[in-house]
Formats: C-alpha cells, structure tokens, sequence
C-alpha cells in the first residue's frame, strides 16, 4: 500500500480508514464500488464546482450513482449559478488527476467541501484517496470533522 499526504494525515490523526488500491486508470465511482463490491450509493466522488462570480471554486461530495445538482448547491452558497468546469480545468484547479480529487488531499487549500447529506445515512463512505487507484473507506465524521464540510441535499439523481 502506498503511502500518501492523505494516508499520512490520518494516520497522524489517528482516525481509523481502511485504504483500498484500484486499478490507476481513472475509475468512476461505480466502477470504484463495483471492484469493491460495495454499494454504489456507498462510493463518493469529489466534483470540483465554479462560482460564476468571484471565489474559490468548491468540493462536492455526492454519491456515486447520483450528480451535483447544480441549483441546489448554488442556493446554499448564496449564488446566482455554479457550474461544472471542464476535467482539464478540474485538474488545474485542484492539481490533482481527475479520478484523484479528493477533500482530503486539498485540505488548507481554501476550498469550501459540501458533502450529500445523504452520507449521514452510512456510517463510514468511500472517497478517493487522492490519488487515481487509491480509494479510502472513512467514517463521516472524520470526514466531516477535517474537511469542516457542510452537509446540504446537494445531489440528485
């Protein structure tokens, strides 16, 4: 298993994962819960969001199956409109690969995370490790706790 800023972090805050290594092409989050064998709805995926005005662009945190829905995110930001760049403009945005983004490899850097609301419903998910083929099971509230994510009915599907 390799070692990363992710993996590294929680280690040091001692919170309990359990790190999974995939294939290095870039996976979806069903085919991510399909290698595991896991629900789908269990599998997160991080969508980098724009404002349409000033400021950082955001993290979504939704379900697998499901996409960011778009008018509700920008409801809870207090925006007119949001919208998803391109994966190239993702990548630049985050420095990391489509397929790696996660809200734990860009902690500090000023992003805001929302994550679904639906993930209270588990009691640990999978989000991407940071890193295309490193997929990590977490609980929420580490999640929540580290990102200071907000949680918010922000996918649909």
């Amino acid at each position: 298993m390799k070692a990363n800023n992710v993996t590294r972090l929680l280690d040091a805050r001692k919170i309990p994962y359990t790190a999974f290594e995939l294939p290095a092409e870039k996976l979806g989050a069903l085919e991510t819960a399909q290698h595991l064998g896991v629900p789908a709805e269990q599998v997160y995926k991080t969508i980098v969001v724009v404002r349409e005005g000033q400021g950082k662009p955001v993290l979504a945190v939704v379900p697998g199956p499901q996409e960011v829905d778009l008018k509700a995110l920008a409801k809870a930001l207090g925006e007119k409109k949001v919208n998803l760049p391109t994966q190239r403009a993702a990548e630049q945005l985050t420095g990391l690969q489509a397929g790696g983004i996660s809200p734990l490899a860009l902690l500090n850097r000023g992003f805001e995370v929302w994550l679904d609301e639906s993930a209270i419903l588990w009691d640990e998910i999978y989000i991407s490790g940071g890193q295309r083929g490193l997929n990590i099971l977490l609980p929420v509230e580490a999640l929540v706790e580290l990102t200071g994510a907000r949680l918010a009915p922000v996918a649909r599907g």
